[in-house]
């Protein structure tokens, strides 16, 4: 039993010790008009995240029509996850965020659901009736095995990352379709973190950084 509560407790040590070293540097653009442009904003549209997921090693029987459809799943899921999370702190926000049922069904009507990359930003703002466009891609790859990583954690005190994921986020003018504001940012998913965490991890610092924050 003793044996049983300090593996445990080392699991939880080496968990919370590793967790500042799954953090990347973030990369910040931002119009020299920005304050100005986005001023006028009230109304901001969450697209369709472009999601891919990649593998370092392809798995046994990997499947490239399912793994298609992996991506676009994740990339709807995403968009969810990340209006769901900016709704829950809006009154941080000076903008609505457009549900985004909403937003997805007015892009089905359009005939641009799946063209996303084909549109113009100010062409999807009219379409959608928003100010804003918040266009987004996510890059995730699993990078090691978990079993190993765990192995390597308990003898060596650190067991690397399973998975990494590349964020980049996009804020696009209404009136003009100019590019107003660009944030990256990498994480990497650890041996004792799931991709649900590591996903709420990247909102918070998403809704840190949006430029729509309340001074």
């Amino acid at each position: 039993m003793k044996i049983k509560l300090f593996t445990t407790a080392l699991l939880l040590m080496i968990s919370f010790s590793l967790k500042a070293q799954f953090e990347r540097n973030k990369q910040l653009f931002s119009s020299p008009n920005l304050k100005e442009i986005i001023s006028s904003h009230k109304k901001v549209a969450i697209l369709p995240l472009k999601a891919t997921i990649g593998y370092k090693r392809l798995p046994k029987g990997f499947d490239p029509e399912g793994n298609k459809l992996e991506e676009e799943k994740l990339g709807l899921s995403m968009q969810q996850g990340m209006y769901t999370y900016l709704l829950r702190v809006s009154s941080d926000f000076t903008v609505d965020f457009q549900d985004v049922e909403r937003t997805n069904a007015l892009l089905k009507k359009a005939g641009v659901l799946d063209k996303l990359d084909e549109q113009l930003p100010d062409d999807l703002c009219k379409i959608l009736e928003v100010d804003a466009v918040i266009k987004s891609s996510y890059a995730y790859e699993k990078t090691g095995s978990e079993a190993g990583a765990i192995a390597k954690a308990l003898v060596f005190g650190y067991g690397g990352s399973t998975a990494s994921g590349d964020l980049v986020l996009q804020i696009y003018n209404g009136a003009d379709g100019d590019l107003v504001w660009r944030f990256y940012k990498q994480m990497n998913e650890g041996v004792f973190q799931s991709g649900n965490e590591l996903m709420v991890r990247m909102m918070k610092k998403i809704a840190r950084n949006l430029p729509y924050s309340r001074e």
